[in-house]
């Protein structure tokens, strides 16, 4: 009795059943070492995010422009009711307080020609770029109507026109506007605490990432000189990364950026209505109307908090390499499946005995290849490093099997096995619009041939 209780469970443990159990077991314990190696892919791209902030801060950091805005102070009167003692009624006092209203172009243009370049430092990479920017348009006579102002409250001799921006240290030259003809400079206005202003992306929310914005201002003008004619032009260069944003005050906004970039990235609250993207860089224009956006062309006590309003442009590398690799990693737990798919299959087709120990070395070899991908990246291109690592891990496991399976034939067919996988893998990865598609597919042909090679086997 004991003997056949013995016989029956040797009989358990060597059916395909228990192999398959047992297999199955083995690859969930090989997702360990598999999240350790992901872990480090995700700290070499935090390490390369660091470096790049670093090289962005030296250099020049986001683009951000908001002006030019006419500003206006006028005098306004606050009527309080009070008790006048010797009289012994009440009376209206009128308390005289100081306001500035604000005011949009009527029209503002602007051309930007970009030239990016690649800074690297150590194995990592970031575009930079200089922006030469040119504005010009007009301003109408501010209208101070709405707010029954009248004209002796005003002073005209006291305005100025503001911008408000990012990166005043990357600004390349002295910035001054024409205004119909006299010539004003602009000098950075001293606040204690600058304004901060979060990223904000229509997929994710806001990200967690701030920039400064600081004033840009002329000294004090007369606005009467200009009513008859208020045409502006002014050009501001920058030394920046990552992108440029405009906030389109113009009651008709008209915008041109070109540059050498190839991979430019559209974004904000307005899209190119026109663009040209070729090897040599792009070309894109926009043209944003007073009625297209949520805000009016003056603003009376407080300068409203546009700054979302913009439309940008950025300029980063599209899919780097530790993006790359954090997505090939994302697939290893098919790779593993897969491989140990096609070796069980062999095993229970041609009777061989494959032990779980010698599982384990094949599944810790695919887990190489990861290791072996990113460090080879680092120092090469992804294409090259994944060549070079998946020809090693399917050399590796090939002469391995050879020694195992005690022949050429299936050894021979592992290793194609292995190349297509991993072929169809960095096809996947390469494909951004079409991944989900082409994966899909790839994963019902493997799932037919499965099917089809194990229709005759005795589980």
């Amino acid at each position: 009795m004991e003997s056949n209780q013995k016989s029956f469970i040797a009989t358990l443990l060597q059916s395909s059943t228990a192999r398959m159990v047992m297999v199955g077991i083995l690859i969930l314990v090989l997702l360990i070492p598999l999240e350790l190696v992901k872990s480090l892919v995700r700290e070499r791209k935090y390490r390369q995010e660091e470096v790049i902030g670093e090289i962005n801060s030296k250099w020049g950091e986001k683009v951000f422009f908001y002006g030019p805005i006419l500003k206006v102070p006028y005098t306004s009167y606050e009527k309080n009711t009070v008790y006048d003692k010797k009289l012994g009624t009440t009376v209206i006092e009128r308390k005289a307080q100081q306001n500035v209203a604000y005011f949009f172009p009527e029209t503002l243009k602007n051309i930007s020609n970009v030239m990016t370049e690649t800074k690297k430092r150590n194995n990592y990479e970031s575009v930079v770029f200089t922006a030469e920017m040119e504005f010009e348009g007009k301003y109408v006579k501010p209208d101070f109507s709405s707010k029954n102002i009248p004209e002796e409250d005003i002073h005209w001799d006291k305005a100025t026109i503001l911008i408000r921006t990012t990166n005043l240290s990357s600004i390349k030259n002295g910035v001054s506007i024409n205004l119909s003809g006299k010539s004003y400079s602009f000098e950075p206005i001293y606040e204690e605490s600058s304004s901060n202003y979060a990223e904000y992306d229509e997929y994710n929310g806001h990200t967690g990432t701030y920039f400064v914005v600081s004033s840009l201002e002329t000294s004090f003008f007369n606005l009467k000189e200009h009513f008859d004619n208020g045409n502006f032009n002014f050009s501001i260069k920058y030394d920046g990364s990552s992108s440029i944003s405009i906030v389109p005050i113009g009651k008709i906004t008209e915008s041109t950026v070109k540059s050498n970039w190839k991979d430019p990235s559209f974004k904000g609250n307005f899209l190119p209505y026109q663009k040209e993207i070729t090897n040599s860089g792009f070309s894109a224009d926009w043209k944003v109307l007073h009625i297209n956006r949520p805000f009016a062309q003056q603003s009376f006590g407080v300068l409203p908090s546009i700054e979302k309003y913009t439309f940008d442009v950025d300029f980063v590398i599209p899919v780097d390499e530790y993006q790359q690799n954090e997505r090939a990693s994302k697939y290893g737990f098919l790779v593993i499946g897969l491989t140990f798919l096609i070796f069980f299959l062999i095993q229970t087709i041609s009777k061989v005995k494959i032990h779980i120990f010698q599982y384990t070395m094949i599944g810790l070899a695919l887990i190489m290849f990861y290791t072996l991908l990113i460090s080879i990246t680092e120092h090469s291109s992804f294409s090259k490093a994944y060549l070079i690592a998946s020809l090693m891990v399917i050399l590796l496991i090939s002469l391995y099997s050879v020694s195992i399976l005690k022949n050429r034939k299936f050894p021979f067919f592992i290793g194609c096995s292995l190349s297509a996988v991993y072929g169809f893998i960095y096809v996947i990865i390469q494909l951004e619009n079409y991944a989900l598609l082409v994966g899909s597919i790839g994963l019902f042909a493997i799932l037919a041939i499965v099917m089809y090679v194990s229709r005759k086997i005795e589980w």
